[in-house]
């Protein structure tokens, strides 16, 4: 395996998997004789930020009045800047 300049290197997904080392999980480097030990700190992984952020939005949402609601963002959006050739709240079309 190669270590770049950074100092990076790729574990095989096999041992990442076998370790339960996924992406967001955190690991700490020791080094025991001339050997090179990486440990999963903690079990699992972090809090999906995908998760953290739908979550987010849908607090977001919940607060918009009723007209905003089913809008998408691109048509938001478009109602804040005043954009005309967009669809307005309360007008029903195709979205």
């Amino acid at each position: 395996m190669l270590v770049t300049e950074k100092g990076q290197v790729t574990i095989p997904k096999h041992i990442r998997v076998a370790a339960g080392v996924a992406p967001g999980s955190e690991v700490a480097f020791s080094l025991e004789g001339s050997r090179i030990v990486i440990t999963p700190v903690a079990t699992g992984v972090k809090d999906d930020r995908r998760a953290q952020l739908r979550a987010a939005a849908a607090k977001v949402r919940r607060s918009l009045r009723p007209e905003f609601r089913q809008l998408s963002a691109d048509e938001i959006m478009a109602f804040l800047r005043g954009d005309e050739s967009r669809r307005a709240p309360g007008r029903r079309g195709k979205r």
